[in-house]
């Protein structure tokens, strides 16, 4: 689930985007208005932005530096990542267990992954309540083991005024396997 409301990035995108090296081509998946997709392209980054609907970055459509994809990420024989391979990806407010993986694999070494979302125990503050789409507590931790090289991550619960649970990852991808 992705909010279409807030223009501004998140806190934690914006603290690690640093990592991200210029020239880099990164993934934002589950864009919504494009509010990470902005801040990226600020930076002078090439982004590729993919929702199921992307009407949010219409203003975004003649930049060369920003590619627009709108796909239904869930849809059965959906492929978002189609063979393609980023310098960094970022996905905030968004979960779907079957890309997990291929979006740790997409990642080109020395990259930079950045996740943000809801974990379980958000229900009781709000959407999300369906556990499909809260992480269990370590899940983000568990998908890094063996892949990636832990930055920083977090499972906290945001304060007043809009309480909420999330985990948050930031890891890279080792450029030689262990």
């Amino acid at each position: 689930m992705h909010s279409h409301r807030s223009r501004v990035p998140s806190p934690w995108i914006v603290r690690h985007a640093g990592l991200i090296a210029d020239g880099s081509h990164v993934l934002d998946l589950a864009c919504g208005g494009g509010r990470h997709t902005r801040h990226l392209r600020e930076r002078g980054l090439r982004v590729t932005a993919i929702d199921i609907d992307t009407s949010g970055l219409a203003d975004l459509a003649d930049d060369p530096q920003i590619e627009i994809v709108e796909m239904d990420l869930e849809r059965p024989g959906a492929d978002p990542l189609a063979g393609r391979r980023f310098d960094a990806v970022v996905v905030t407010d968004y979960l779907f267990r079957p890309l997990l993986v291929p979006l740790v694999d997409c990642l080109k070494p020395g990259g930079i992954f950045l996740y943000e979302t809801f974990a379980m125990g958000n229900e009781r503050f709000g959407r999300p309540r369906n556990p499909d789409f809260l992480l269990r507590r370590g899940e983000l931790l568990a998908l890094a083991k063996g892949r990636l090289s832990i930055v920083a991550y977090e499972h906290r619960t945001v304060p007043l005024p809009n309480p909420k649970i999330v985990q948050h990852l930031c890891a890279g991808k080792p450029l030689k396997p262990d």
